[in-house]
């Protein structure tokens, strides 16, 4: 069962109730059982991801990439990460009007006890709604808030890494480039030029590094569905030749297309499972993207199965690379129809 359940069912066995007026924020909100419970003139969604933006709006809720106060209650869906989440419990905080209730929900496996724990330390928690190996919890807006939580909104804030890249907490590999992205860069010097896309951009490591290895490109996209790790990479690849693009890979068209080459580091985790189908995705969408002749470079973790995709959606592919844990593979000539 998801957070959004156990929100739904707070509500329902009426462990807690909507305020009688006022707005009411979600961060990272989700398609869901609850949102159906709030009048749409009194919510307002926030969501940077844009498979789930374009969810809501497709379901009629209303969402933007940023929302602001005043709110009588504010819901914080939890993520994968940890000082996000607390940057997200500490920016809930100061949009709530004064006397609002602030509510996160969460897994145990998204760290929700471990949050309580620390958020307890600093404001009272005024309840909690227990569910399925996860929980609901609720509490009350200071007036002031403790020093401890201002630190939080600190450190979940874009900032430069240790190579001076502009990232942040929930991004992919905030910290440095991951090694799946390092041995694909090698792979592409000299082998690029035209138009070249993208395909989960991240923060723009790979795309700076093909850029500069390969002054033949033209033109690079920049293709990212997490609109704060775009506005990162728009920090970080300064080349005049790259252009950003806040994309669902998946719902890529063949309006995109016509490009010489793609690259792509594709993600395959949901949530913490495994789903090669998240990497299958973008290799038919580059299929889509590319030119008759086109050529798809794509890395993964060796023991992915996306050969029969690229034998499916390619004429020919080929291992360039690969060691122990990754495999770099060449595909092209993308088949049509």
């Amino acid at each position: 069962m998801s957070h959004v359940d156990r929100l739904a069912l707070a509500f329902r066995t009426e462990a807690l109730s909507l305020p009688a007026e006022g707005a009411i924020v979600v961060l990272r909100a989700v398609p869901s059982d609850f949102l159906e419970m709030i009048p749409a003139e009194r919510l307002r969604c926030e969501q940077t991801f844009r498979p789930l933006y374009d969810a809501l709006a497709e379901g009629g809720f209303p969402v933007a990439n940023r929302v602001e106060g005043p709110a009588a209650m504010v819901v914080v869906n939890m993520t994968r990460s940890r000082a996000e989440n607390l940057g997200n419990v500490a920016r809930g905080l100061h949009l709530l009007s004064p006397g609002g209730r602030l509510i996160v929900a969460g897994a145990k496996t998204d760290g929700v006890h471990s949050l309580a724990r620390h958020l307890g330390a600093e404001i009272p928690i005024e309840g909690a709604f227990v569910k399925a190996h996860g929980r609901v919890l609720w509490l009350l807006g200071p007036h002031t808030l403790p020093k401890g939580i201002e630190s939080w909104a600190a450190e979940a804030a874009p900032a430069p890494n240790a190579d001076v890249d502009v990232t942040a907490p929930g991004m992919f590999s905030p910290d440095h480039p991951d090694p799946g992205s390092r041995k694909l860069a090698a792979a592409l010097e000299g082998r690029l030029s035209g138009r070249v896309a993208d395909l989960g951009a991240g923060w723009g490591w790979l795309a700076r590094a093909a850029l500069r290895a390969n002054p033949g490109v033209t033109y690079l996209d920049l293709h990212e569905a997490e609109m704060l790790a775009l506005n990162a990479a728009r920090t970080n690849v300064a080349d005049p030749r790259a252009g950003f693009h806040w994309t669902d890979v998946s719902r890529l068209a063949r309006d995109a297309t016509g490009y010489d080459s793609v690259i792509t580091n594709p993600p395959f985790h949901q949530h913490r499972a495994s789903d090669p189908e998240l990497g299958a995705a973008f290799i038919l969408a580059a299929a889509r993207i590319l030119k008759p002749a086109g050529r798809l470079f794509l890395v993964a973790n060796r023991q992915l199965p996306y050969e029969a995709v690229l034998a499916g959606a390619f004429q020919h592919s080929e291992r360039l690379d690969q060691d122990g844990v990754y495999k770099v593979i060449l595909a092209e000539r993308p088949r049509r129809g």
